[in-house]
């Protein structure tokens, strides 16, 4: 469970200084803090969690002496915005169940909020009065899916005249697969199965649509090492809500390598990602949490590098030419700063962000998702600031006469 805040103050000559705490001292949490206290004008970090060992782990990864512990409990909406009051800039990296209550709570303590997750966002985007009032910005879904995808998607929207279809791949693999099912998991199985089990919101011939889960399936093929996936169409998430007024057809699909999502379908076919309880011998369970237990043990590698791949395609007409974009990222475990690609292109782009947000350069009020900031004027400025740390994005461009 994780939370990074930052305190902004002005100096003299508009020198910027942050105190930073952080909640939670997991993955992402400790990349976060790593990379924030990276950055010039920061006065101190606090890092906080309900256990010291994580803290302990947390500040010997930072090696950092402006990085501090401390042990704390986060689990209402009272709870966080009792520890935002008086901080300027938030960044939530918690589970999806706590995200809305941090929403809230930034804007309960009138403190600007990036957030990683982005689920929920139907009710996040009603409190957009609230945060407008409350004289803050609140940025959901600011990671790398949602996040980068999102952006990128926006963007390449933005350069047509006309957008015919736009379509955000990405996925997290492992760099050395296993069988039986290829794939490791990075974060929370739990959140790797919602993924494979929910309807995924789509936007076909200018409409909302749900799809039925594990859509889609088609090969596509990455530069070596990576070479053959298959993926699948999941949910959008907001970016199907935000632009579906200026695209024709829209869809998120999930990279993975060939037969896991044969495999996994198999599995949903016959019950075994239901979520209904069911009694055995007495004892009340679900066929998830049973499926859970043990895939735990299948979706392990011999190796924690991975690869982190994205490839927005943004097609339609521009100048009356038949034009496509395409923005790929190919991104590999890095060994420099000992963290998985996953945790790093997940952590970077709302770090950034929350730097972005305390410098002034994004000065919007309410909820505003990242695919109405990062386009046009700030589009560039931020790519070269991702490559800047690591996360580097081509772009090519094709024109059918």
């Amino acid at each position: 469970m994780l939370y990074v805040l930052l305190h902004v103050k002005t100096k003299y000559w508009g020198q910027i200084n942050l105190h930073i705490a952080i909640l939670g001292t997991g993955m992402i949490g400790t990349t976060v803090v790593s990379e924030i206290a990276k950055f010039t004008g920061i006065d101190a970090i606090t890092a906080v969690d309900v256990s010291q060992g994580s803290i302990d782990k947390c500040l010997e990864i930072a090696n950092n002496p402006k990085v501090i512990g401390k042990v704390a409990t986060l689990e209402t909406e009272d709870d966080i915005a009792k520890v935002l009051k008086d901080v300027d800039v938030a960044v939530a990296c918690l589970p999806h169940s706590l995200s809305l209550l941090a929403v809230k709570a930034a804007i309960k303590a009138k403190c600007h909020l990036v957030d990683l997750v982005g689920s929920n966002f139907n009710e996040k985007i009603a409190l957009d009065n609230e945060a407008q009032e409350a004289g803050v910005i609140i940025i959901p879904g600011c990671g790398v899916a949602p996040g980068i995808t999102n952006f990128l998607a926006a963007q390449g929207i933005e350069m047509l005249d006309e957008a015919e279809e736009a379509i955000m791949t990405c996925g997290g693999i492992p760099r050395y697969p296993v069988p039986p099912l290829w794939y490791q998991v990075v974060f929370r199985l739990e959140s790797v199965l919602g993924l494979y089990t929910k309807p995924a919101m789509a936007v076909k011939d200018g409409k909302l649509v749900k799809l039925p889960p594990l859509s889609g399936l088609e090969k596509i093929i990455f530069p070596d090492p990576v070479g053959v996936c298959e993926a699948v169409i999941t949910d959008a998430h907001s970016t199907a809500f935000i632009l579906k007024d200026k695209v024709k057809n829209l869809y998120e699909k999930t990279v993975r390598y060939p037969g896991h999502w044969g495999k996994m379908s198999v599995l949903g076919e016959l019950g075994f990602l239901d979520i209904d309880p069911i009694t055995i011998d007495g004892i009340t369970t679900t066929p998830r949490a049973l499926a859970e237990k043990i895939l735990a043990t299948k979706m392990v590698g011999d190796s924690n590098e991975d690869i982190t791949v994205v490839r927005v395609e943004v097609s339609g007409v521009k100048g009356g030419k038949s034009t496509k974009y395409t923005w790929e990222m190919i991104d590999y475990y890095d060994h420099g700063r000992n963290i998985t690609s996953m945790a790093k292109t997940t952590a970077i782009p709302a770090s950034l962000a929350a730097k972005w947000i305390a410098m002034k350069k994004i000065t919007e009020t309410g909820v505003v998702p990242i695919e109405s900031i990062i386009i046009k004027d700030r589009f560039q400025p931020f790519i070269e600031e991702l490559a800047s740390l690591g996360i580097e994005i081509e772009r090519k461009e094709e024109t059918i006469v």
